[in-house]
């Protein structure tokens, strides 16, 4: 019997600039793509969002703050749609 590997991780590691200076981050390419996406909605920098995270952190690293950022984002999405969804009198399912 062949013991199966865990699914590798693609960490990207990019320099960026917060509050004018240099700094890098590493997350998984899939943080990057939502980051780029919710600064897009926001019609603001990567940088800026990233810099807002960064000041209103409590503590830990930058790339956890991040990742719970982007975490609470989809959240906050998630519980968007079904309150629209109820509200057209649709149907959801808490059973899981």
């Amino acid at each position: 019997m062949q013991k199966e590997s865990p699914a590798k991780s693609l960490v990207v590691k990019r320099s960026i600039v917060i509050g004018g200076h240099k700094t890098s981050v590493s997350l998984e390419d899939a943080f990057w793509q939502e980051l780029k996406r919710i600064a897009g909605h926001q019609r603001v920098t990567l940088s800026s969002v990233i810099g807002s995270i960064d000041m209103r952190r409590q503590e830990g690293n930058l790339s956890s703050a991040i990742r719970l950022f982007v975490l609470e984002q989809a959240r906050a999405r998630a519980m968007a749609a079904i309150a629209a969804r109820q509200s057209r009198g649709g149907e959801t399912s808490t059973a899981g």
